[in-house]
């Protein structure tokens, strides 16, 4: 997109072409004549606009299940939500994290590969000093971590992938699990270094704290999954392949709702001082021809007409017909 000029740029211009300072046919020249774009082999842009516009909007729904989950979990103030989402080479990320960090590296069935999940020290301490029933202090000693905070960091990180598969259930059924907790990002080598990967970066708030909470996704893993990242491929699911799959669950569950059926016997009217005095072995008259149907409702809807019997010693009725349906108007 060309670049909009200000008035006074454009006044500027066409005082040097009417003094001749500058030429309009040197300009004309200048605009049919090839332009070179720089174009960097080490940074080479593995992913298309729209496949990273389908990312940014899977990571805006997983953080906000990220944030309902941390408030669950610590019970404080958290808020997340996507900064930014790039493409880069590893060797990049990797210069761009903490030189010690955590690191939190898992297995993403079905796909052949690994994800990364950075979290920086300053939110890791404030999470685990919540957990720990503290204020949510951040103590950053990443350097010295205790087998207890290691387990405890790793258990709340693994917890977090189940946000991740809900959030990507849209495009793949993953199966996460957790391989390792690393804290030197320099003796992890997840892909060669100039392999690009697409590193979404969480801002986080927890409590007084703030940081980044860094995803960092291989192109070579999300490779076979690609074609699922465009917009044509989610609305042909949806009107070819997804619709007939959410009509028979949605029949499903119908099928299975529970309803309240009622056979109703007749009706009378008393008064007040006859109803207050009623007792044991009183006999009430309806208005209820023993030699017609009675009214069935289901769902307080009049539906069928039965007839009152027993079956195996218990009181039933027999469906004997079928109410025709009365529009709202004729009633």
């Amino acid at each position: 997109m060309a670049d909009i000029l200000s008035q006074g740029e454009i006044d500027a211009l066409l005082s040097a072409l009417s003094t001749g300072e500058m030429d309009a046919d040197e300009l004309k020249k200048e605009d049919t004549e090839k332009k070179v774009k720089v174009y960097d082999f080490k940074r080479a842009l593995r992913f298309s606009k729209d496949q990273i516009r389908s990312l940014s909007r899977i990571h805006e729904n997983f953080a906000r299940l990220l944030t309902t989950f941390f408030s669950a979990q610590l019970r404080t103030f958290v808020q997340i939500s996507v900064a930014s989402v790039d493409q880069l080479p590893y060797e990049e990320f990797v210069r761009s994290i903490p030189k010690m960090t955590i690191l939190n590296v898992f297995e993403a069935y079905p796909l052949d590969g690994r994800f990364l999940m950075e979290v920086n020290p300053n939110i890791a301490y404030a999470m685990l000093d919540r957990l720990l029933g503290g204020k949510g202090t951040a103590v950053n000693k990443v350097e010295n971590l205790t087998e207890i905070e290691t387990r405890i960091m790793s258990q709340l990180f693994q917890r977090t992938l189940e946000s991740f598969t809900e959030a990507w259930s849209t495009v793949v059924e993953f199966d996460l699990q957790t391989e390792s907790l690393e804290v030197n990002p320099q003796f992890l080598q997840m892909v060669s270094p100039n392999e690009t990967v697409v590193v979404i970066s969480l801002s986080t708030t927890i409590g007084d704290t703030s940081g980044m909470i860094n995803l960092c996704l291989p192109h070579v893993v999300l490779e076979e999954i690609l074609p699922k990242l465009t917009a044509h491929y989610w609305l042909q699911t949806k009107t070819k392949q997804r619709l007939p799959e959410q009509v028979a669950a949605i029949k499903e569950t119908v099928h299975q709702a529970p309803l309240v059926i009622q056979a109703e016997l007749g009706r009378s009217e008393i008064t007040i001082q006859d109803f207050l005095y009623l007792g044991i072995g009183d006999v009430i008259e309806l208005n209820q021809d023993i030699s017609k149907p009675l009214l069935v409702h289901v769902g307080g809807e009049p539906k069928y007409l039965g007839q009152p019997g027993k079956m195996k010693n218990s009181v039933a009725v027999q469906v004997i017909d079928v109410l025709e349906e009365v529009n709202e108007n004729e009633r």
